[in-house]
């Protein structure tokens, strides 16, 4: 019997149109073989004790391991986008950097816990450093990491606990940079590209006031006088042509990797980008630009953070209302990588959506834009099985306040992370 079959029994199964309870998933070789309402009479073994099995009970029917997820929500595994969490646990302090490739193992345990099992790390390509000086930023520890990322695929299933890729960001005052990144396009290290402008005055920082508030947040001390002198030196520094970008659109394309435009603020920037190509709009300002993006067909992401704080920490779109109002069609974890599980249970709450359009927000839409939704994404038999088990646990003694947890993942039908809160009802500790 192989490590990575198993019956996850009696769970409440997200679908991508509706929720199934009381349903088996059998997974067979890690993937989904079956998906079944669970029979009245479904008998099982006890198994002897080996190192598949682990003492385990067994589905008599299969011969495999059964997982009790009764009482449980039974979801696709997460896919996070757009998350820079990598830089956080590599450089614990700014001017730290720990091993890189070590870095990775451990943020691989992190994230888990949390419910992603696909990552995609996104690691920033910049020119001038304007907020504060990481040295985790500096362009040969993005391409240690990256290197390490790439290499992490052979193995993946195997001696990792979830999928790792690769998301360059390329900051358009980046001129020195087009050629080596061209070169990890060519070279299929690169799983999605987006194309960043963070200069003051448009996207992001349109309002020059909220990147003044931002740059003093990073500089203590720092001068209306310099702010303004680092705002004119911004405006005027150079970029990467025109046909520098289209060049490396175009390679992107053909390597099949996704394209991502970055704080869409106008009908123009939606017009160049998408004569681009780009089919993924990052954290659109407005709702106006939300809705012109999302019109083109374009995938919309925003942050799960923003979900949760109910804003955006730097004024611009409300991710509540943008998915409220069906402009925003993914979520990423962006720099919280615990905020996706609740983003999708507050949006659940508080704003009347079906927790089968929630997760899709985090699984399906996401596995879409970056073209890996015949792998994954979705509970669908032939797909790989990344699963979790997710449940409700009271905050507070009388439970009126109750969070989601992650108390089982699977990857590729292998078990990779397992939490158990003891006074839980029967059969939530297998």
């Amino acid at each position: 019997m192989e490590a990575n079959s198993l019956v996850i029994r009696g769970g409440n199964v997200v679908a991508e149109d509706a929720i199934l309870p009381n349903h088996d998933i059998v997974v067979e070789n890690g993937t989904i073989a079956r998906i079944a309402p669970t029979l009245a009479n479904a008998r099982t073994v006890d198994a002897q004790l080996d190192e598949n099995t682990s003492g385990m009970v067994v589905d008599r029917e299969t011969g495999f391991p059964v997982v009790d997820a009764r009482g449980a929500y039974v979801v696709p595994g997460m896919i996070d986008v757009h998350s820079d969490y990598i830089e956080s646990v590599a450089s614990p302090r700014p001017s730290v950097v720990m091993d890189l490739p070590t870095s990775l193992y451990k943020v691989d345990r992190e994230l888990v816990s949390h419910g992603v099992t696909t990552i995609y790390h996104s690691l920033s390509v910049y020119g001038a450093k304007i907020f504060d000086h990481k040295p985790i930023r500096n362009f040969e520890n993005v391409r240690k990491l990256a290197e390490s990322i790439f290499s992490m695929r052979e193995s993946e299933e195997h001696d990792h606990l979830i999928r790792h890729r690769f998301h360059l960001r390329l900051e358009l005052d980046s001129v020195d940079r087009v050629d080596e990144v061209y070169n990890y396009l060519q070279d299929g290290k690169v799983d999605l590209i987006s194309f960043m402008d963070h200069t003051p005055g448009q996207g992001q920082y349109r309002d020059l006031l909220v990147f003044s508030d931002t740059i003093k947040g990073y500089r203590d001390g720092i001068s209306d006088e310099e702010v303004a002198a680092i705002v004119m030196e911004q405006q005027a520094a150079d970029k990467i042509g025109s046909e520098q970008l289209s060049e490396l659109a175009e390679l992107a394309h053909e390597q099949g990797v996704s394209l991502a435009s970055h704080d869409d603020d106008s009908k123009e920037k939606l017009d160049y980008m998408g004569a681009l190509g780009a089919s993924i709009s990052e954290f659109p300002v407005d709702m106006e630009i939300a809705r012109d993006a999302h019109e083109r067909g374009m995938f919309t992401l925003a942050g799960a953070p923003n979900v949760m704080m109910g804003h955006s920490h730097s004024g611009n779109l409300s991710a509540r209302e943008g998915v409220a109002r069906g402009v925003i069609t993914m979520l990423c974890s962006d720099y919280y990588p615990a905020a996706l599980i609740d983003a999708v249970f507050i949006l659940h709450r508080e704003c009347a959506m079906s927790l089968s359009e929630a997760f899709a927000l985090v699984t399906a839409n996401p596995a879409k834009a970056v073209g890996i939704y015949s792998e994954v994404g979705t509970l669908t038999v032939g797909k790989r099985a990344d699963i979790l088990l997710v449940r409700e646990i009271g905050c507070t003694p009388d439970a009126r306040i109750t969070t989601p947890v992650i108390t089982r993942a699977f990857v590729g039908g292998n078990s990779v992370y397992r939490s158990h809160y003891p006074d839980q009802p029967h059969g939530y500790d297998r």
